[in-house]
């Protein structure tokens, strides 16, 4: 496993590169996002969504699995999204929200058996970037939080020391949150909070 540092006002691009080259052979990486740290892999090699799923203990064919994309623009390859949902992400993205939409055909078969997919464009230059630069979208799941031990949530290198046997790569993108984003539902017209967290949503 290796933790590396990687500056979110100008993200280094060998960093980067290194981050995708990385993603592309399959492995696991925590990053920073505008909220939580994330555990992510490339949304479309199916082995290493399978490989966050053992990771996280959750099953695959039933767990809400998120992807991060890069730009609104990006969304629509993988995911069905009408005018009035396209307006309102396009009002709050990028931002500390997880739009929940219905699967497209852009997307492995994985995801499909959910029939729905979250998706993200957060805030923070550095998972933006390694999107950017990958060209597909990052399979996205928070860190396990730990409310007696908050640190081992937001400090990179106390979650190095806990995912060390887990993940390939750990980016130490400075102090993340302990709140994760707000949720909202948009897959039967009318938007629905499911969860209130960071982001405020402006309609």
């Amino acid at each position: 496993m290796q933790l590396i540092k990687i500056y979110p006002d100008n993200p280094n691009r060998r960093a980067i590169q290194q981050i995708v080259e990385a993603l592309r052979n399959g492995d696991i990486i925590i990053y920073p996002t505008d909220t939580l740290y994330a555990i992510g892999c490339d949304a479309l090699n199916v082995r290493a969504v399978e490989r966050i799923c053992r990771i996280k203990g959750i099953d695959a064919g039933k767990a809400h699995l998120s992807i991060v994309c890069h730009d609104i623009s990006d969304v629509a390859r993988y995911v069905r999204i009408d005018d009035t949902t396209h307006r309102l992400m396009r009002k709050n993205l990028p931002g500390a929200f997880t739009f929940i939409l219905p699967a497209g055909s852009g997307l492995p078969k994985i995801y499909k058996q959910r029939k729905s997919v979250g998706i993200r464009v957060p805030d923070n230059n550095i998972a933006r970037a390694i999107v950017e630069e990958l060209g597909n979208p990052l399979l996205s799941t928070s860190v396990a939080t730990n409310h007696d031990e908050p640190e081992y949530t937001t400090n990179p290198e106390l979650l190095a020391e806990q995912y060390a046997q887990q993940v390939d790569f750990i980016i130490d993108g400075g102090e993340g949150d302990i709140v994760g984003s707000t949720i909202i539902d948009c897959t039967d017209g009318e938007p629905e909070i499911l969860r209130q967290g960071k982001g405020e949503i402006e309609e």
